[in-house]
């Protein structure tokens, strides 16, 4: 089991590849000034979604971002 400074390690490092180094300190302040709910924007964002297509989407992006295994 990984540590949480291992998971935010690694969570940084994803946001840093992605957004840049800028703009991940912009999402990670965003987070930390807004009443930011993670569970009502998780039901938000797949509420109109079944589940055949959130599989689907999730497939394929598995498929474009595959996971390293160290």
């Amino acid at each position: 089991m990984m540590s949480n400074a291992e998971i935010m390690d690694i969570g940084i490092n994803c946001l840093i590849e992605k957004l840049g180094t800028v703009n991940a300190e912009r999402f990670i302040s965003g987070l930390m000034q807004e009443k930011f709910d993670y569970t009502k924007w998780q039901r938000d964002r797949f509420n109109d979604m079944s589940s055949n297509d959130f599989n689907n989407e999730a497939v394929k992006y598995s498929l474009q971002n595959p996971f390293p295994r160290n």
